[in-house]
């Protein structure tokens, strides 16, 4: 599934010494660019396995791996200092990907990103510290990043960004109130978000969260 013509030393990440896998047509002749996150314990490989079973063959996806296959060691409950400087290693990573794709010429409306469980979180922590109009954000049971209370005054806007969330509930490790959160402040910023909420789903991603997030990217593509 991987594609020679996105190929990573293109478009390095900020350190480079993990893998960041790719697959579909190049990035310059795509409809859109899309990051791929995955959870904790997981691969990159494993995204590429999800991006597969989205069947979104227009769409270049870039999907890097985390150091010891974790982004950051603790819960994304915890305080933020008890996961730095893994969380701040991990947040630049992606801005230098994203940044790369855009000195390459494509456009931020034409990346979108994608992050399941801690790679969902991480990737709801970026868009939110680094606002700009996305073709499309999907986070897949996950919620900003810190413990109960933390500050969520973040500068910029969102202003159009489809984003969706679906989120098992309960879920041992993402509590409800925190993807409720998340929304709330991602509309505050002003993106278009659609929470889903599925009662008795185990911490997996199941096929109406991946219906919507192939009807989000399929929309994000023909802009």
């Amino acid at each position: 599934m991987t594609d020679s013509r996105n190929r990573p030393e293109d478009l390095p990440d900020s350190r480079g010494r993990e893998p960041m896998l790719t697959a579909g047509p190049a990035v310059e002749t795509a409809d859109l660019a899309l990051l791929l996150l995955h959870g904790r314990g997981a691969t990159a490989k494993s995204m590429l396995s999800l991006f597969g079973v989205l069947d979104v063959p227009k769409i270049a996806a870039f999907a890097p791996e985390a150091p010891g296959n974790s982004w950051y060691p603790n819960s994304f409950l915890a305080p933020l200092e008890s996961n730095q400087p893994f969380l701040d290693s991990a947040l630049s990573r992606i801005e230098s990907i994203v940044s790369k794709l855009v000195s390459h010429g494509i456009a931020s409306h034409r990346i979108a990103l994608l992050g399941f469980s801690q790679g969902a979180c991480l990737t709801l922590e970026f868009v939110v510290r680094h606002p700009r109009r996305y073709g499309a954000v999907i986070g897949l049971t996950g919620g900003l990043i810190g413990p109960p209370g933390t500050s969520r005054n973040y500068p910029g806007s969102l202003a159009g960004v489809p984003v969706f969330l679906g989120t098992s509930d309960p879920d041992p490790h993402v509590p409800f109130e925190r993807v409720r959160e998340t929304e709330t402040v991602l509309r505050r910023m002003g993106a278009e978000v659609e929470l889903r909420r599925y009662p008795g789903m185990p911490h997996t991603i199941e096929g109406d969260e991946l219906d919507a997030a192939r009807s989000l990217l399929e929309r994000a593509s023909a802009k």
